[in-house]
């Protein structure tokens, strides 16, 4: 049985690289294994994907904690913990200032989603430090102190893209300001995607949910107009799974992030591909909703060095 739906199939056979596809797709697997499982572990960040089952929107959201906040409790189970026993913080991360901070942003679209038995979600935990990534696509359950997630597919991306972020700091008595729902960009919020190299893109299918990473120089991502951004689509692994979900599906969630001061800027609204004759490939992102949240997240992370694979061109 193929690791593939036939969005995913139709792109590969358009862009020519099925055969690849194939060869790539050998490395998607079910269970967690031991250099996952102690991967995820050192990560106070994850990115989750999934659609709100009262909306039917698409959304990307954060969830942070002290390493150790997600782990791998089964084979085939990761699990994350969202509420806090003890504000003891890790030894590799300055704390500046006290509490626990963890979990998901204040009012988060995702919260019902999370707490719903068998919500389809696409998970992400990347480490700028080391440019590292590993996606995890299953169904959540909610637990006692958060949530779990039982794997439907598990595997690792090379580190294109990818900006090294060194360090971190962790700010758990932040105050995060009121999240502002709006239905366009305004000024503030088009200069914040302009100004991105990295943006989270959540995407969905009628067998599942995942959650991607991309990246780029700043001004990878123009905005268009207060309603329409688009983006690029850099040579990747040639398993499409984005493009694939956006073509049997367009609804699709954006997640960006202020690495200096934890704002966040969710996007949800529906995504197209776009392919032209000498084999570029860009997506078009309409805005249906924007929600924007000061200081959302504990972490500080310092400035960016560009990736080497970033095209010249945008950086």
């Amino acid at each position: 049985m193929s690791v593939y739906h036939a969005g995913s199939r139709a792109v590969q056979d358009l862009v020519g690289v099925r055969e690849r596809a194939d060869h790539v797709g050998r490395s998607l697997g079910q269970g967690i294994k031991p250099v996952a499982a102690a991967f995820l572990e050192l990560q106070p960040l994850l990115v989750v994907g999934a659609a709100d089952p009262g909306t039917g929107r698409v959304w990307a959201s954060a969830v942070t904690g002290r390493p150790g906040f997600v782990r791998a409790t089964g084979p085939r189970r990761m699990s994350v913990t969202t509420s806090v026993t003890t504000p003891a913080a890790p030894a590799t991360a300055p704390v500046i200032g006290g509490g626990p901070g963890e979990g998901l942003a204040p009012a988060d679209p995702l919260t019902t989603a999370l707490a719903t038995p068998g919500t389809p979600v696409g998970t992400l935990a990347l480490d700028p430090r080391t440019r590292r990534r590993m996606r995890l696509n299953g169904r959540a359950r909610p637990t006692a102190r958060g949530f779990a997630v039982d794997a439907d597919q598990v595997f690792a991306n090379c580190p294109k893209y990818i900006q090294r972020r060194e360090t971190f700091a962790w700010v758990p008595d932040r105050v995060p300001g009121p999240p502002r729902t709006t239905g366009l960009l305004d000024d503030e919020q088009a200069a914040f995607v302009a100004s991105a190299d990295t943006f989270f893109l959540a995407t969905v299918h009628p067998g599942g949910a995942d959650a991607s990473h991309r990246g780029g120089g700043p001004g990878f991502v123009r905005v268009l107009s207060p309603r329409e951004l688009t983006w690029p689509d850099y040579p990747g692994n040639a398993m499409f799974l984005t493009l694939g979900n956006l073509r049997a599906d367009p609804r699709a969630g954006l997640l960006l992030l202020d690495w200096t001061t934890g704002t966040t800027l969710q996007l949800t609204g529906e995504a197209h591909a776009e392919f032209t004759a000498d084999g570029g490939r860009s997506v078009r992102f309409t805005v249906a909703e924007a929600v924007h949240t000061p200081a959302a997240l504990p972490l500080r992370w310092s400035a960016p060095e560009y990736s080497p694979a970033n095209p010249d061109n945008s950086r």
